[in-house]
């Protein structure tokens, strides 16, 4: 779908019941792989995994904010896009810490388990990223969920290469590398979701400013 989806030069707005359809799919298996990761994370003593999981929960919350806001006015739209983005900075800011706390932790993560959740992990994200790739482009609240489905996708080819790094080497660095590298791309995201938000609702204020001046 791309940006001048009605001819008019206009961002789509997430205006489809087929886009609809498709964003409660990829937030029951965004919410599933939230559950299922998390859990496995703690169990492999992974922060790989546990920052992973807390994209899928990231994604999932970020889809059910896109839905309440479909059709809203822009301003609306705007401002929940760039909660987002302030959502996905803080999480990127509590994998940076934990990843710094857990370098004091001598324990190996799992390569068994991280591998395996990995593989679950990707094959969720792509299905995820195929339902939504006909909308990738719109405005910064449908463009916001193509960024977040994305990650996940780079996200869990990540998380597998630290579980090769860790069977490998023996220790916990490849993980506590990932976990930083993925925080890293959070917070790329979501400067990219706010600056987008920041120019809408410029423009929407500027547009309400030369009618009142007509």
């Amino acid at each position: 779908m791309g940006v001048d989806c009605c001819g008019h030069g206009t961002a789509f707005e997430g205006m489809s019941a087929d886009y609809k359809r498709r964003l409660w799919a990829v937030i029951a298996i965004n919410a599933g792989m939230f559950l299922v990761e998390m859990s496995a994370g703690a169990l492999a003593g992974s922060q790989a995994l546990q920052a992973d999981a807390l994209d899928f929960f990231g994604d999932a919350a970020t889809y059910g904010i896109s839905l309440a806001v479909i059709g809203s006015a822009l301003r609306v739209r705007a401002w929940a896009a760039f909660a987002k983005g302030v959502s996905l900075t803080l999480m990127a800011l509590w994998v940076f810490g934990a990843t710094a706390y857990h370098v004091l932790v001598l324990d190996v993560p799992r390569a068994d388990v991280m591998g395996i959740v990995g593989v679950m992990a990707l094959a969720a994200n792509v299905a995820s990223v195929l339902i939504l790739v006909r909308y990738k482009d719109g405005d910064a609240n449908v463009r916001s969920v193509w960024l977040c489905s994305r990650n996940d996708a780079i996200g869990n080819v990540a998380v597998m290469l630290a579980a090769l790094g860790v069977w490998a080497s023996a220790t916990r660095w490849p993980d506590l590398i990932v976990a930083a590298v993925m925080a890293g791309l959070f917070l790329y995201s979501s400067v990219q979701i706010m600056r987008q938000s920041l120019r809408e609702l410029r423009s929407e204020r500027t547009g309400v400013l030369e009618t009142a001046a007509r």
